[in-house]
């Protein structure tokens, strides 16, 4: 089987999942980013993609990707400053999900927490006055701190277990 992995990342978290991912597929596997994606996607039997979650769902670059990517076999991954167990974790990755044409289900997904750019954690304290629901307050500090160690060795690991996984469904999809 051919694998491409294609990621869109702002601070580098996405970019080392997607190197996480590539290193266990087969060693010719294209691990790029999504402005480098081929135009034609048809010669690999399942497209990794990536990227950073903005506003409850894909950045706006991978956006452009997922609403073009009509490829029957997508397995999406994703990096998010908040809780990765969260609902607005999985709601990230549902509406992400969607902006694909042809409502195919996905192969398989995965997300981890990534820092946040401290660029936007700037901008937040400038636009969000104390008690607005995105306000900098001490509970976002805190947040932000543990993000601030991730990815780390674990979620490395466990995107590396997602995409072991993912061969192993399509391996059974046949």
């Amino acid at each position: 089987m051919q694998y491409i992995v294609l990621y869109s990342s702002r601070t580098g978290n996405t970019k080392k999942i997607a190197e996480a991912i590539g290193s266990v597929l087969p060693a010719a596997t294209p691990c790029l980013p999504v402005g480098e994606a081929p135009v034609d996607l048809n010669a690999y039997d399942c497209v990794f993609a990536g990227f950073w979650v903005d506003r409850g769902s894909a950045d706006p670059e991978a956006q452009q990707l997922l609403r073009q990517l009509e490829h029957p076999r997508v397995a999406l991954f994703a990096t998010l400053g908040a809780d990765p167990k969260s609902q607005h974790a999985a709601d990230s990755l549902s509406n992400a999900a969607a902006l694909r044409p042809g409502g195919q289900p996905l192969v398989h997904s995965f997300i981890c927490q990534g820092k946040v750019d401290p660029e936007l954690i700037e901008q937040m304290k400038k636009m969000f006055p104390a008690g607005h629901p995105h306000a900098v307050d001490e509970k976002r500090e805190a947040l932000h701190k543990e993000a601030s160690k991730h990815p780390d060795e674990a979620d490395l690991a466990a995107a590396k277990a997602f995409a072991a996984e993912t061969v192993k469904r399509l391996e059974n999809l046949g």
